[in-house]
């Protein structure tokens, strides 16, 4: 078999991210169990039974509805310290992946790649003192990078939506994500 290269086309799109480093004043493991809380788990079994039964859009509705009360729920988890630990490091640190499906599926109807930026990646990790520092490129922003009206309007909703669990936990942080 000869291995043809074929040009490929392509566009770069260069854009600015917001980070936002949140430092919570809360020790890490108390932070990281209210914010699991908050927001619980993606259980895919219920999305499946959904599909299996031939149900509806509106039954995943109503099913992300229950599953993430706050409106945001935990897709995957990466602990870091169990990864580097060998390599001397003591820094507790998670790695989330926070979304809802539904909200996603309102802006991938505009264009596929607002998943490059859904589900939210965050961070929550410990700080010196042992407290917890939560860390996330800001959704507008990401989202807005597309340049699609309606799709910067979802990212603006879930800086809200950010906030607003953030609050759940008891955490302030309103004018971080303006």
């Amino acid at each position: 078999m000869t291995n043809i290269v074929k040009s490929a086309q392509f566009n770069v799109v260069s854009h600015a991210m917001n980070r936002i480093d949140i430092a919570t004043g809360v020790q890490f493991e108390e932070f990281k169990a209210a914010f699991e809380e908050a927001a619980p788990r993606f259980d895919p079994t219920t999305v499946q039974a959904i599909v299996e039964r031939g149900g509806s859009w509106d039954d995943v509705l109503a099913a992300a509805a229950i599953n993430a009360p706050n409106g945001l729920m935990v897709y995957a988890t990466i602990d870091a310290l169990p990864l580097f630990t060998l390599a001397g490091h003591t820094t507790k640190a998670v790695e989330y992946l926070l979304g809802n499906h539904t909200i996603a599926e309102t802006m991938f109807r505009h264009d596929p790649k607002a998943l490059l930026y859904a589900p939210l990646r965050l961070l929550i990790y410990a700080d010196h003192d042992g407290n917890a520092i939560f860390s996330m490129d800001q959704p507008s922003a990401a989202f807005g990078s597309l340049g699609i009206a309606e799709v910067t309007k979802v990212g603006e909703d879930l800086d809200r939506k950010v906030a607003n669990l953030l609050r759940v936990i008891g955490i302030d942080v309103e004018q971080a994500f303006r």
